[in-house]
């Protein structure tokens, strides 16, 4: 009966949210169903907090993985191994990217004489602790770079806060009680709480009340997306509508785990700074290596994304779309963040960027620089293609066809500093 009712919980939660077209039925801007997550007489064998999963990660991804995908899927952030074969992408397409790019190793040799070189798939992102899905801790670094966060502790819960506490109130300002929860804010579809009112916070990340192991957040992350999010982006864009107020800034948040990168002597590029009149002209003019013709009406790429220089989620919320009817620049005032540059779960790149940064091209010949592109040729082909196909470029681009970019696009570092 106890697995019955479970199930019943988890397919009326799955239910509603395919009726609705929503993504956030089962968690709603909060603390959701508990026994979504706990089973209070058969929890799952080895584990703690009567979780229904062996960890915290293993409970998450028991929805937020699926059983037989074949495509982008709501609110899946992790792709089944038997889909992730050799030669094959990772198939979710949200903002945060796929967890399953952490599982693709790749290698390839090259050189007189021949050296085989090895991308260890733990390089491509966050190393997620699912023992119950196949995910492991970082084999490299044992705590977050920039930090002392230990890698074996690396769970969902680590960012997001499961109990979802933090809130928006009625009046913009953010608290942790004092108001009940009546749904998400994350989303443009989010209804406006109402006076006594509160909203969860995006994504229901850590909040200053919430600490996660050994992080204390400091900062409340502001963002909108669009209630389709997970989506192909090969016709049209899906924009993040990312914010920046006061002291709530994507730096400060994920610093949490990273302070080291914010030092004086590793701290390079600069975060949550305004991006000036040069670069955010830069930005506006750039469509692709050799043509600065742009204009800031049509400027946006999900690929190199901003943070607006405001917490108006009125604005936000107009601005987080799906279907290319705003892809506005940044004003000079806007600013880079983190998420500028990296996803937050994973990518089909190093250091789950957003972009490839491994070679001087993206595309040669008007292909992507894959192993099928008889443009990457000679004894450094492999050193340019690192053991992908032309698709698994692609797929790691969210699937837009290299006509997008140049015949030979450089790397969009270029989209800023227009060095190309």
């Amino acid at each position: 009966m106890k697995g019955l009712k479970l199930s019943l919980v988890v397919l009326t939660a799955t239910l509603f949210i395919g009726m609705s077209g929503m993504a956030y039925a089962f968690h709603s801007g909060g603390v959701a169903e508990c026994e979504g997550c706990h089973s209070m007489h058969s929890p799952k064998a080895g584990g703690s907090f009567l979780l229904v999963g062996t960890d915290a990660s293993s409970t998450c991804l028991s929805c937020h993985q699926g059983a037989s995908d074949t495509g982008p899927s709501s609110y899946h952030v992790s792709t089944i191994d038997s889909k992730l074969t050799a030669g094959l992408a990772p198939l979710q397409r949200s903002p945060g990217g796929d967890f399953g790019w952490v599982k693709k190793t790749y290698t390839y040799a090259y050189g007189t004489p021949s050296v085989t070189y090895t991308e260890e798939g733990d390089i491509h992102g966050h190393n997620t602790v699912a023992v119950d899905f196949g995910y492991a801790a970082d084999k490299k670094n044992t705590v977050a770079p920039g930090g002392t966060f230990a890698s074996s502790q690396l769970s969902c819960a680590s960012c997001h806060d499961p109990h979802g506490q933090g809130r928006r109130l009625s009046d913009g300002t953010y608290a942790t009680t004092g108001a009940p929860i009546i749904g998400s804010g994350s989303y443009d579809t989010s209804a406006a709480p109402a006076a006594g009112e509160a909203v969860g916070i995006y994504r229901l990340l850590g909040s200053p009340a919430y600490k996660a192991m050994a992080s204390v957040f400091t900062t409340y992350p502001i963002a909108v997306v669009p209630s389709t999010y997970n989506r192909s982006e090969a016709t049209t864009q899906t924009r993040v509508a990312y914010g920046a107020s006061g002291t709530n800034t994507w730096g400060k948040w994920c610093a949490s785990c990273h302070p080291g990168m914010h030092s004086t002597g590793n701290y390079v590029h600069p975060v949550d700074a305004s991006l000036t009149p040069t670069v955010a002209n830069n930005y506006n003019m750039y469509v692709k290596s050799g043509d600065m013709t742009g204009s800031s009406a049509t400027a946006f790429t999900s690929l190199v994304p901003f943070a607006e220089n405001t917490g108006d989620f009125t604005v936000l919320k107009s601005h987080a779309k799906n279907n290319d009817s705003f892809l506005n620049g940044p004003a000079s005032s806007d600013k880079v963040m983190c998420l500028s540059c990296h996803r937050a779960h994973a990518s089909g790149f190093t250091h789950a960027l957003r972009f490839d940064q491994g070679y001087e091209f993206m595309t040669k010949a008007g292909q992507y620089v894959g192993s099928n592109n008889p443009a990457v040729s000679g004894s450094r082909a492999p050193a340019q293609h690192r053991g992908r196909t032309n698709e698994e470029w692609q797929a790691a681009y969210y699937d837009r066809p290299a006509t997008k970019f140049a015949t030979y696009q450089r790397v969009l570092c270029n989209k800023c500093h227009a060095k190309d």
